[in-house]
């Protein structure tokens, strides 16, 4: 999974990135500090590997990763090349989501682009360049489907899309508000990877004062969760700050932190649960002696799939899936014990994927 970072100049989006990645992304109180994409890898925290690794004393454990791209603080104007241009709208076009970093705090020492504290219209200035940046794509696309169309039959349909979806972008909305009128129109409008396609997540970025209730008492906040309701996006409260200084803990130090503060999760957990549930996704499980490790997929997938995701020839040569949930796995104290009992099924090709299954896939190539 990949999330582009986004934001105005000097809302907390590099010392968020900073804080989830502990990659040194240089944060500064100026905007454009952040001159290229900056990239870092993140671990996706989850419980069950460390008891299926002391299950079985795997060598290894390997958890599913998430990718982050902190992408500099655009401007009004970042699509027409304002600011440092649109050079970065363009490295977020391979994300999966973005997440869309919001000032809710107000601090005199930190200077905001704009001048005063406005989420509402924060969001609008990134909307309006993601839509202008899009508008340009579809532009350039449009006219070279249209050479094309007069003598092909696919490039005619492609090219009726690409004007539908251009109305939907003039008048000022999302492409994602565009509803496909069939797979294939989807698939096609997927692989123009515009970026109001793409789900978004806004972090509320509060002071450590507005954690304890969640930024319920903080009318910024509720300004943002009632927007992004109205558009089907996901909200997490962060205190961008407070992430860096967790950054820097061990993991008992970590839970003692956030204890005193009467939290029970970090900002990146929240984060990490917010993707999942708006892309729609979940893992399943490997585990053996060599190995234990977890898998992301798309809510839905098919046991071939979940397959392929492990290696194409497993996908390709899949006979079938023995499944044993994790804890009846652990349950059992082996996994002879669980086959005993009856835990352990056989599924075939048309099996779906459930979130927490330890799966052995027999494939012949």
């Amino acid at each position: 999974m990949k999330l582009g970072i986004v934001g105005l100049p000097n809302v907390g989006k590099s010392t968020l990135f900073n804080s989830l990645t502990k990659a040194g992304a240089e944060a500064a109180n100026y905007p454009f500090c952040t001159i290229d994409p900056n990239v870092g890898v993140v671990e996706v925290p989850d419980f069950r590997l460390k008891l299926l690794g002391d299950f079985y004393q795997s060598k290894k454990i390997t958890p599913a990763v998430i990718e982050f791209v902190d992408i500099a603080g655009l401007v009004k104007g970042a699509s027409k090349g304002e600011g440092l241009g649109n050079q970065f709208l363009a490295a977020i076009r391979e994300v999966d989501a973005i997440v869309h970093v919001v000032r809710c705090f107000e601090d005199d020492n930190v200077i905001h682009v704009d001048g005063s504290i406005d989420p509402l219209r924060d969001i609008e200035v990134i909307e309006l360049e993601l839509i202008l940046a899009d508008l340009d794509v579809l532009t350039r696309r449009i006219a070279k489907t249209t050479r094309s169309a007069m003598n092909d039959k696919d490039a005619k349909k492609e090219l009726a899309v690409l004007k539908k979806l251009e109305a939907v972008l003039n008048e000022g909305k999302q492409a994602k508000t565009y509803e496909p009128e069939s797979d294939d129109e989807a698939a096609f409008i997927d692989s123009l990877q515009l970026l109001t396609e793409k789900p978004v997540i806004y972090a509320a970025n509060v002071s450590e004062d507005d954690l304890a209730d969640d930024g319920a008492s903080n009318p910024n906040v509720e300004k943002v969760r009632a927007f992004a309701k109205g558009e089907g996006s996901e909200v997490f409260v962060i205190c961008a700050s407070l992430e860096e200084e967790l950054a820097e803990l061990d993991e008992e130090e970590k839970k003692e932190f956030l204890a005193d503060l009467g939290l029970s999760s970090s900002g990146l957990d929240k984060l990490i649960a917010a993707s999942y549930r708006l892309l729609g996704l979940m893992s399943f499980l490997t585990a053996g002696e060599k190995e234990t490790r977890a898998w992301t997929i798309k809510s839905g997938t098919k046991a071939p799939g979940a397959a392929g995701k492990i290696h194409s020839d497993f996908e390709r040569g899949f006979i079938r899936a023995e499944v044993v949930n994790y804890q009846d796995l652990l349950n059992a104290g082996s996994y002879a014990a669980a086959k005993d009992k009856g835990l352990v099924r056989i599924e075939g090709k048309e099996y779906v994927m459930q979130d927490g299954d330890v799966v052995l896939f027999r494939f012949n190539v």
